[in-house]
């Protein structure tokens, strides 16, 4: 039977921390975000520069593409599971346990897809194990990133929490780096070359992380909060249940901010670079464009995302998310139309302006703002059930769904343009809403009202 009162005082303040601890959690939680979005953003491009053909040749061009990005999709639709089992066992049996078990996962999972069989070679076989490999990869992503902000929120000081919070998602931008580093060079590469055995080494590569990853996490210790549920007994058994019960509306406000942070990423990431790339795209056929500007938006991103975090502590989390989501919003339609005028320079600056500004500003807070959002029994379920849902919702599907209304459309620029307004919009309302959380103690068991 659970108890929500007589909850165990706050041990988060500043005074407290364990610098080792803080140290440790915080590398941790970056090496794992960079494997996450290595593994997001190759999966990204290659679903937009070379799937299609690989897996998918029969569907033809238009479909090949839509059918590379559905697979994409399906690892987002597997997440919000991937949420729901590890969020259970992070509630019920510690926040390090799970974050070893879903880098496993979704690490050699990824790995795998560099050694699937193409088309050519066996047919729709290596289509089938591609999807079957994207579901294992978004189990395991389901709740890392839950993970990764749950951990960290948990060991920061209260006072700094929203910049610690922020300091993990660095590794978001290391692995977008990394990822858009490499399908950048690839893209050098000889057309047969790269469909022929190139494009394996990326997904290969990620064993690295993984190993680097689990080295670092064997070595964590437990976070002081669950420690504080342990020693008090009052560790749930049933944090689904609690959630059900306590929290919809809180889930629902993290589903609603996710929206424009989370569909934009995929929008200005992967979309984006289809919209460019496809055959009435401004560059068609051009493999080489939108990973590079990737990089660029990377660099000023791995900044700025923990600026955001920083400025949360100081203003407030719903402000800075506020007006970042207003910012995405009013810059849509003027940066999509910029794109068509068929300048390099702009595209690039439209991706750096979209993911290192927008997004992040939104990003920022959010890092600290969901685990604040919900109490210590069944935190990490609720940022998981939060993360995840919305990113079904949001980013996995857009830009499966952006593609057919391009090809429904005659490739109008307003498509991608009105779609990142919308979403945007939905956190800009969504922030009217959300309890301000800065400074909250995370030990209490009852979720921010």
């Amino acid at each position: 039977m659970t108890t929500r009162t007589n909850s165990p005082q706050a041990t988060t303040d500043g005074a407290v921390v364990d610098p080792d601890q803080l140290r440790r959690a915080t590398l941790a939680s970056s090496v794992g975000s960079a494997l996450e979005y290595y593994d997001f953003y190759i999966y990204g491009l290659a679903s937009a520069l070379i799937f299609g053909p690989l897996f998918f040749a029969p569907l033809g061009e238009s479909g090949a593409v839509i059918a590379s990005f559905a697979t994409y999709g399906v690892g987002f639709a597997a997440r919000p599971f991937g949420g729901v089992v590890f969020g259970h066992i992070g509630d019920r049996f510690g926040r390090k346990m799970v974050l070893i078990l879903t880098i496993g996962l979704m690490g050699l999972s990824s790995c795998a897809i560099g050694l699937l069989p193409t088309f050519d070679q066996a047919g729709m076989l290596g289509a089938v194990l591609l999807v079957t490999l994207r579901i294992l990869q978004g189990l395991g992503a389901g709740a890392e990133q839950a993970g990764a902000t749950t951990l960290i929120s948990e060991v920061a000081p209260r006072r700094r929490r929203g910049f610690f919070a922020s300091l993990p998602f660095v590794g978001i931008q290391l692995g977008t780096l990394l990822g858009a580093g490499t399908f950048a060079l690839m893209a050098l590469a000889d057309k047969q070359v790269l469909q022929g055995w190139l494009w394996r080494v990326p997904f290969l590569a990620s064993v690295i992380l993984i190993a680097i990853a689990i080295f670092i996490r064997l070595r964590l210790k437990e976070t002081p909060v669950f420690q504080e549920l342990e020693k008090h007994k009052a560790v749930v058994k049933n944090p689904v249940g609690q959630i059900w019960k306590h929290s919809k509306k809180n889930v629902l406000v993290g589903i609603g901010l996710r929206m424009g942070e989370n569909g934009n990423s995929s929008i200005y990431s992967a979309l984006l670079v289809s919209f460019i790339s496809m055959p009435a795209g401004v560059f068609p056929g051009d493999k080489f464009i939108g990973p590079t500007g990737l990089l660029i938006a990377a660099g000023f991103a791995a900044v700025l995302v923990v600026a955001f975090g920083a400025l949360s502590d100081r203003f407030g989390r719903v402000p800075v998310y506020r007006y970042g989501a207003l910012f995405q919003a009013v810059i849509a339609l003027p940066a999509f139309y910029l794109v068509t005028l068929g300048n390099v320079a702009l595209v690039w600056v439209v991706m750096v302006v979209g993911i290192a500004l927008g997004v992040q500003a939104m990003l920022g807070p959010q890092c600290a703002l969901l685990p604040e959002l919900f109490g210590s029994q069944h935190r990490f379920t609720g940022v998981a059930l939060s993360r995840e849902l919305s990113a079904v919702l949001a980013g996995g599907f857009a830009p499966m769904i952006g593609v057919a209304l391009l090809a429904a459309t005659n490739h109008s620029w307003l498509v991608p343009a009105l779609y990142s307004l919308v979403l945007a919009g939905i956190s800009f309302v969504t922030t009217f809403f959300t309890p301000e959380t800065n400074g909250r103690d995370l030990v209490v068991v009852e979720d921010a009202r």
